[in-house]
């Protein structure tokens, strides 16, 4: 990664971290563009030129703490579902409840929904079949996700990852490159 982009990204990072430890402390439609970058050490022009609102924001540090979380643990597939790292995806989400307890009592779903979804399926390009899945199985472990941060996080990511395995198994679905 070129130095200009690995900066663009620290920036980045910054102003989503600045928001995120705002949001524990104010409404999230209360907290103004100001606020986060004089907290992240920026201007507004460098806000404006990363991100078009605040949710996108949120959704970046998902993504950042998801590929850092799968690069740690050695992940061989970070990028689309399968259900060798479903347990992985439920291990990561596990670690991070109390930043998406937060999320969801700022009523910010769509924030994850959008990171778990730009993280899933921007390999498919065109291929219908490819797109079709992937949408299916993003959607579903979002369900599951979602109900689970809802229920405050009751079942440990092992009985998820064994409740999502089973009804994968007991309904015949089974993904590309699970049949490998």
């Amino acid at each position: 990664m070129a130095a200009s982009a690995r900066t663009t990204e620290f920036l980045k990072e910054c102003m989503a971290d600045a928001l995120i430890h705002t949001m524990r402390e104010k409404p999230f439609s209360k907290i103004t563009i100001n606020e986060i970058t004089d907290q992240a050490g920026v201007n507004r022009s460098t806000w404006f030129r990363n991100f078009s609102d605040k949710n996108e924001a949120v959704s970046f540090k998902l993504e950042r703490l998801w590929l850092r979380w799968a690069d740690d643990h050695e992940m061989k597939e970070k990028h689309r579902f399968t259900q060798d790292n479903a347990a992985e995806f439920f291990s990561f989400n596990y670690s991070i409840r109390n930043l998406l307890s937060e999320i969801y009592r700022q009523e910010l779903h769509n924030c994850v929904f959008n990171a778990f979804h730009e993280v899933m399926t921007p390999q498919y390009g065109s291929d219908p079949a490819g797109c079709y899945e992937a949408s299916f199985f993003t959607y579903g472990l979002f369900g599951f996700l979602d109900e689970w941060i809802k229920r405050g996080f009751h079942e440990t990511p092992e009985e998820l990852t064994e409740l999502f395995r089973n009804m994968i198994r007991i309904n015949g679905f089974t993904h590309e490159a699970d049949r490998k």
